[in-house]
C-alpha cells in the first residue's frame, strides 16, 4: 500500500468510496463536481494499482485545517490503510505550516490514536460557517469534533459581524 496526491482521473473512484459510506451516514455525501473541484486536497491509498482509500484535507489558512472524507474500502481495513492516509494528510498539512487539524468524525478512537484530543464545535469557526450550517443534521449533529494542534484564536470568516447572527436565525 502507498499513497499518493489525487489526480483528476482519480476523482471518480474517490467519488465511489465516498458514496459507499454516505448513504448509512458515516460520511457526508460529496458530487463528482464537488470532488473534481476539490481534487488536489484529496490524497489516495493504493493498493497494486487499485485506489482503495482517500481522504482530503481543506485548507482554511494556517491558522486551520481540516481532515475529511477519509475512508478506506470494506475488504482493505483493518491493514494500517487509515493510518497510513493520515500520516500523508498531517505530512501535508506541515508542508502548509498549519497550527491546527480538526476533523469531525464518528469513529473518535481511530483518530484519538493520531494524535487528535476533542474539541467543542464552537472553537471552529471556521469549518461551522463554511461547512456544517448548510448540513441537514447542523441542528442535530452526532459528530465528535477533534482537533491536533493549538487551536485558532481567530477565524477568517466573510462578514465576521454577521456570520453568528445568520446562524442563529437558522435555529429552531
Amino acid at each position: 500500500m502507498r499513497t499518493r496526491k489525487a489526480t483528476l482521473p482519480d476523482a471518480k473512484h474517490i467519488h465511489e468510496l465516498i458514496s459507499a459510506y454516505s448513504s448509512d451516514g458515516t460520511l457526508l455525501p460529496r458530487t463528482l463536481a464537488e470532488i473534481c473541484e476539490n481534487v488536489r486536497d484529496f490524497v489516495v491509498l493504493e493498493n497494486e494499482g487499485r485506489i482503495i482509500g482517500c481522504g482530503a484535507l481543506h485548507l482554511y489558512g494556517t491558522h486551520l485545517a481540516e481532515i475529511r472524507s477519509i475512508t478506506v474500502g470494506p475488504r482493505a481495513q483493518g491493514h494500517g490503510g487509515g493510518s497510513k492516509l493520515m500520516k500523508a494528510l498531517m505530512a501535508e498539512a506541515k508542508r502548509h505550516r498549519v497550527d491546527c487539524i480538526c476533523l469531525f468524525t464518528r469513529a473518535p478512537e481511530f483518530f484519538s490514536r493520531q494524535g487528535f484530543v476533542m474539541a467543542r464545535r464552537e472553537d471552529l469557526p471556521d469549518k461551522i460557517y463554511k461547512d456544517c450550517h448548510v448540513c441537514p443534521r447542523f441542528h442535530r449533529c452526532d459528530e465528535v469534533a477533534m482537533v491536533r494542534g493549538k487551536l485558532p484564536t481567530f477565524a477568517i470568516l466573510p462578514e465576521p459581524a454577521n456570520w453568528l447572527v445568520k446562524l442563529e436565525a437558522l435555529a429552531p
